[in-house]
């Protein structure tokens, strides 16, 4: 599939098909728990089908795991029946240990199973583009160093974040390739770490390691949507568009329809019904009530698509994803 050509017929579209961060609620359509879901390849495919077959969604995207590049690289993680993997302590404390620090080979830990995953996946859904899950360069980095750390050791240790951006770095682009043979047209990049960060940091940390990984990556064939899920991302936002990904992903952390007034017309911008208030711990009739609003503030502009603000957490209920895709026919009159 030649996946920018997808993404300028949906950006052309009159009605546009929600396109939400929708693979953890597969646990209660298969009947497992998450820990079974991050361990299993043929689950995780299974999961992204049947999600296909039951939401009429712009394309499937697998889950955002940003503990498996973590773990691959040696970080200790917990897993539990209900909740997305973290990572856990702190593996790297200094720039001793940042230089010693081994990239590892695609494959390592669960980074093999996520990409067998993808490849079976896109052998069961060709009705529209699967997207793999990745997390950014700085968010792993932040999870080498501990996620507090980070953010101090950028003013106090940057000799040291720049080691590991760079072994990050290297190491996604490897990753990601990896995934472009699997036939998927794209990652959704999840950098939310660096929303936290302030401009200029986020310019020196993020931006060129990001831009690294989409110039190396990217071509019409398989895309690079950045997903920024921190309450910085406007202020940040001239930054987050030179790392040149073909759309852009924010949380419900800022205003949505403020931050169209700030990305280019011809550049596809996706968000962001919030995914614990709503999808989580909504009803049918709130999450109804807020994508509606939020696409009438946005659906204006002809570049916007309606997706979850992040990930949709593994425990929401069927009844409120299934209300969000109800109300996006709805706004449309199609319902």
């Amino acid at each position: 599939m030649n996946t920018r050509a997808w993404l300028e017929d949906l950006k052309k579209a009159e009605h546009k098909k929600a396109m939400p961060v929708l693979s953890f609620p597969t646990i209660s359509l298969l009947g497992i728990t998450v820990k079974d879901l991050i361990s299993d390849s043929d689950l995780q495919a299974e999961g992204m089908k049947r999600v296909a077959d039951r939401v009429d969604s712009a394309a499937s995207v697998s889950m955002m795991d940003l503990s498996v590049e973590a773990e691959a690289f040696g970080a200790e993680i917990r897993v539990s029946d209900d909740e997305v993997p973290t990572v856990i302590g702190t593996l790297i404390h200094d720039e001793d240990e940042a230089k010693a620090l081994a990239v590892p080979q695609v494959g390592a830990g669960r980074t093999g199973l996520y990409i067998e995953a993808i490849e079976k996946a896109c052998k069961l859904i060709t009705d529209r583009p699967v997207f793999a899950g990745v997390i950014g360069p700085f968010s792993l980095a932040g999870r080498l160093m501990d996620v507090t750390e980070a953010l101090i050791n950028c003013y106090t240790e940057p000799d040291m974040v720049h080691i590991l951006m760079e072994k990050a770095t290297k190491f996604l682009i490897e990753y990601i390739k990896a995934y472009k043979t699997t036939g998927a047209g794209g990652v959704v990049m999840a950098e939310p770490l660096t929303g936290l960060l302030s401009p200029d940091m986020a310019a020196e940390f993020s931006e060129p390691y990001v831009k690294q990984i989409v110039d190396a990556v990217q071509d019409d064939n398989f895309l690079v949507i950045y997903h920024n899920c921190g309450n910085n991302t406007i202020l940040m936002i001239d930054s987050i568009l030179r790392t040149g990904s073909a759309a852009y992903h924010f949380g419900n952390a800022i205003d949505m329809k403020e931050m169209l007034e700030h990305v280019p017309a011809d550049i596809v911008t996706m968000g962001n019904v919030d995914p614990a208030l709503q999808f989580r711990n909504g009803t049918p009739e709130s999450i109804k009530a807020e994508t509606k609003r939020i696409m009438s503030e946005c659906c204006g502009h002809s570049n916007f698509v309606i997706s979850s603000g992040c990930d949709i957490p593994p425990a929401s209920s069927w009844e409120n994803i299934d209300a969000f895709f109800e109300a996006v026919k709805e706004f449309y009159g199609e319902a």
